[in-house]
């Protein structure tokens, strides 16, 4: 199974696929706690509510407050910082974020990646329960199965049959590329 480095985009992947690597996937979508309290995979979400984390003196109530706080920080919108900030929600956080004055697609596409490695470096590092369900997915490539998503997902649900093959996916899977990269990389949030 793979060469022990987890690929760092969907074509990497998809390339070390057609050459013959193996690798396992953990496909997640949706950020609904489980009933009994236990974590799931839903914790990958950036939905994900219950875990908040403070980076820098700010409590950020979701991984989406902190990437749509973050995105208008980038542009120097403090108003729709504040308001993401302030949102109940991580709709309305999400709402915030695309109404950041300023905006500009090519410094987005560039810096959004970073940025929530960032935020989930901080989620996970500050909750052991996470940490530790993060660090226990291993070397499996994790895959946010969004049908709706192509650039944070792969476009496809986890039962369509095109979910198994990277060459097939229609989207991008940042998300679960950003969750493996905090994951993976030295100084990765671990509980123990």
């Amino acid at each position: 199974m793979g060469d022990g480095a987890a690929p760092r985009d969907v074509a990497e992947l998809a390339e070390r696929t057609s050459r013959g690597e193996t690798f396992k996937y953990l496909h997640f979508w949706g950020h609904t706690p489980k009933k009994d309290g236990s974590v799931s995979a839903a914790c990958f979400s950036q939905w994900w509510q219950g875990a908040p984390f403070t980076v820098d003196g700010v409590e950020y109530a979701t991984a989406e407050h902190w990437m749509m706080a973050g995105k208008a920080r980038l542009f120097g919108d403090a108003a729709a910082e504040a308001k993401a900030l302030a949102a109940g929600h991580p709709r309305d956080a999400k709402s915030a974020g695309r109404e950041v004055r300023g905006f500009v697609e090519a410094v987005w596409e560039r810096e959004r990646f970073r940025l929530v490695v960032e935020g989930n470096r901080a989620k996970f590092g500050q909750h052991p329960e996470l940490a530790d369900f993060l660090a226990g997915t291993g070397a499996r490539v994790l895959v946010e199965a969004s049908p709706v998503d192509r650039v944070w997902g792969i476009g496809l649900a986890k039962d369509d049959p095109r979910a198994a093959d990277p060459s097939r996916w229609r989207g991008l899977n940042l998300l679960g590329f950003a969750l493996m990269e905090a994951r993976d990389e030295p100084g990765a949030p671990t509980a123990g």
